[in-house]
């Protein structure tokens, strides 16, 4: 039996792989013209369950996996997998929960697409580079846009004083995200074009490499690198989203079958984003202490992060959409993304959103 198991997962892995590598091919597509043009033994109580017991067990035994992106960030996400909250809602329905971990948006987009996430989430530019791909993406909802929590980075002692002494300089971040996307606003406040800097797109880990061995002269980066830095002693922010640099939203997606199989459980798990948004809100310390080490921060500096956070889910407006759109037309006009981009084809209805946003969240419209 044990070899059995073992055949089904390889074979299972495999299948999984190969949809990865497909979509990976399709999405490097995109990239490239961006950047040229617990289990446990049954004991003696389970055996002597009645019958109609183990009809109500078999009903709900987690053998269906939902995938959410583990978050590494002072979110709501996290507040979730720490408490175990939403594992406890979505056992009823036959789910366990799984938090795998990406490195950032796009990243999540790939791995959504190509069956190994089902739930993500991301700044506003990874959709539209994700749908520019053909990929059969789902907007689930909006969260706030957090701007201050992303921040312009140089080293601590740089000559570098404004957005305009970037001209000719290496300035990393990841390609298709909220830092690619906030560095092209900066510029372009400055009266500069992306072409005018030297763009280094390294994902977030390797970034940080290159920023803390002077590789680089500038950073667009989240929360916590930018904390870690500053901290450090290695850097100072130059700027961030805030002051209405950022004018976008973070979304939580999904792909289209996973949304059409699985409304009830994505019902259950936005309510769940809501309460715990709501409890992050009001509890700075409590939040700050939960998520210590994961952020690899202390309780203190993360109250201090806190104030960079809304915790607020918005509900998915006209506003919302067309906004949206502005962003995939900004980068299909840079020549970022191989074809125009109707974003709308992610949204739902409003009455599809009607049936799984929580009535808390829709009375804000």
């Amino acid at each position: 039996m044990k070899d059995f198991r073992k055949k089904i997962a390889f074979w299972k892995n495999r299948r999984i792989t190969r949809r990865h590598a497909l979509f990976a091919f399709g999405y490097s597509l995109v990239l490239t013209t961006v950047f040229s043009c617990s289990n446990s033994p049954n004991n003696s109580k389970q055996q002597s369950a009645s019958s109609a017991s183990n009809v109500a067990s078999s009903n709900t035994t987690a053998n269906k996996v939902i995938r959410i992106v583990r978050s590494k960030q002072l979110t709501a996400l996290a507040v979730l997998e720490e408490k175990g909250i939403l594992a406890e809602r979505l056992k009823p329905l036959g789910y366990r929960v799984e938090w795998p971990e990406f490195a950032a948006g796009p990243q999540q987009l790939e791995a959504l697409n190509a069956g190994a996430l089902d739930i993500a989430s991301t700044a506003e530019s990874p959709p539209v580079f994700s749908q520019a791909a053909g990929a059969p993406l789902v907007y689930l909802a909006a969260n706030s846009s957090d701007g201050q929590a992303v921040s312009l980075l140089v080293p601590k002692n740089s000559p570098i004083q404004s957005v305009k002494d970037l001209k000719g300089k290496k300035v990393a971040f990841q390609k298709a995200s909220i830092g690619h996307y906030l560095i092209v606003r900066a510029l372009e406040k400055e009266g500069l074009k992306l072409s005018d800097i030297e763009s280094v797109s390294l994902a977030p880990p390797d970034a940080n490499v290159a920023f803390s061995q002077g590789k680089v002269d500038a950073w667009f980066i989240w929360e916590p690198f930018v904390t870690r830095n500053v901290q450090n002693n290695t850097a100072r922010v130059l700027t961030d989203g805030g002051n209405g640099l950022r004018d976008t939203n973070n979304f939580i997606s999904t792909n289209r079958k996973f949304y059409q199989e699985n409304r009830e459980a994505i019902k259950v798990f936005l309510e769940e984003v809501q309460k715990a948004q709501n409890w992050s809100k009001n509890n700075p310390k409590e939040i700050s202490q939960l998520l210590s080490a994961i952020t690899q921060l202390d309780p203190p500096t993360l109250e201090i992060m806190h104030k960079k956070y809304d915790f607020t889910l918005i509900p998915i407006t006209e506003k919302i959409i067309t906004k949206q759109q502005e962003v995939a037309d900004k980068w299909y006009s840079l020549g970022l993304i191989p074809k125009k981009v109707n974003v709308r084809d992610g949204f739902l209805t409003p009455e599809e959103y009607a049936e799984i946003t929580p009535q808390e969240v829709l009375a804000k419209q």
